[in-house]
């Protein structure tokens, strides 16, 4: 069992890190001040190729695999989890699903411009009643002809209000089969008639990062823009979100892995008692406890990479990974406010104790990884 990374990842890793310590760490607290969103960034990462990095060559991917990707997402999130959440809903919930699902005509017309970093994909299922309960979704597509019309409403949608958004694949009701509700998915383009986002929302993390609320009005759209085969959008559903959940335990990951680094560094840098903070061993426990949990998130979420990458089955691993990612961000931020104190206030930490609790809750709610990992236990 080898856990060096190869050649390639070391050089991703450098390179992902070189434009998140050089490019974004200088604007992110000013980003997130304003709330204002990246553009010059966001385009940087596809000129990086990142947009592109888990895609085939042929739709203008990288076609690397997804222990990649995770160090990509890790390496951002390290320093701003607003950029990191906007490349990993992008790729994981915008081209995973064509990706996964479209044919080479909906790959070159959608993936294509998303793995060039020309465009923005996003992914409606969340609506109001309708979240870890994705089959409530109450949104309806009804076949007129050679065309799908649309109504409903989706919330929480990431990358879907910017100058550079494209479409999202939404969730909808398609009609009833036996009894029960047929759900597909669909892809709707930005600017169709019909299809309209709210302005952006107040969030109390992730600042930088774009997400709206959608409607849509007697939406029409083509016939071909159904993703897969009709009434297999929750099967589809869940296989999307099986993979986006290793893209937020990188993204816990990387902030746990940020929040550590600025705790020790403050540690050794502030004087108490006339010695450095860091030779109190009540901050040398959280500090150990810290380090700890971050390398034991690295290896689970490497392990899940590694095995999506190969093929294999992946989906406990990845729910482990999301669940003990996500909280052991939470903790690393509560406990580096913490040993950093007031000064939290005015300091890079208050942005990642903002940032952290939502990895509890979006890709799956930590309530949700666990009654999946307790259908594998057999209970």
């Amino acid at each position: 069992m080898n856990f060096d990374l190869s050649e390639e990842h070391l050089a991703l890793k450098q390179l992902v890190r070189d434009f998140a310590e050089s490019e974004v760490a200088p604007v992110a607290e000013q980003l997130d001040e304003q709330a204002q969103f990246p553009y010059d960034l966001v385009k940087k990462m596809g000129l990086l190729g990142l947009t592109g990095l888990i895609f085939a060559k042929e739709y203008g991917g990288r076609g690397a695999d997804i222990l990649s990707f995770a160090i990509a997402i890790e390496e951002l999130a390290r320093v701003d989890s607003s950029m990191a959440i906007t490349l990993a809903a992008d790729v994981s919930l915008g081209g995973g699903p064509i990706n996964l699902f479209g044919t080479d005509e909906q790959k070159r017309k959608w993936l294509t411009p998303l793995a060039l970093g020309e465009v923005l994909g996003s992914m409606g299922l969340t609506e109001p009643g309708a979240g870890s309960d994705a089959g409530a979704t109450q949104t309806t597509a009804v076949l007129d002809g050679d065309e799908w019309v649309i109504n409903g409403s989706k919330e929480f949608i990431t990358n879907s209000g910017t100058e550079m958004s494209g479409f999202v694949t939404i969730t909808a009701v398609t009609g009833e089969w036996d009894g029960r509700r047929e759900i597909s998915n669909i892809v709707v383009p930005r600017g169709t008639a019909g299809y309209s986002q709210a302005e952006s929302y107040k969030k109390m993390g992730w600042h930088a990062s774009d997400t709206h609320e959608l409607s849509f009005v007697d939406c029409r759209v083509p016939r071909e823009n159904l993703l897969g085969e009709r009434g297999h959008g929750f099967k589809q559903l869940l296989q999307v979100l099986d993979g986006g959940r290793i893209s937020v335990a990188a993204i816990g990951l990387g902030l746990a892995q940020g929040c550590f680094e600025m705790a020790l560094a403050f540690a050794k840098e502030r004087t108490w008692a006339g010695q450095p903070l860091s030779r109190s061993q009540a901050v040398q426990f959280k500090l150990a406890d810290m380090a700890t949990n971050v390398e034991l998130a690295r290896l689970m979420l490497y392990k899940a990479a590694v095995l999506q990458s190969q093929g294999r089955p992946f989906v406990e691993e990845a729910s482990m990974a999301k669940l003990f990612a996500s909280e052991i961000a939470v903790k690393a931020a509560d406990e580096a406010v913490g040993i950093i104190g007031i000064e939290s206030q005015n300091h890079p930490i208050n942005r990642f104790f903002r940032d952290a609790k939502i990895l509890t809750i979006g890709e799956g709610t930590s309530e949700i990884q666990r009654m999946v990992l307790a259908r594998f236990l057999g209970c």
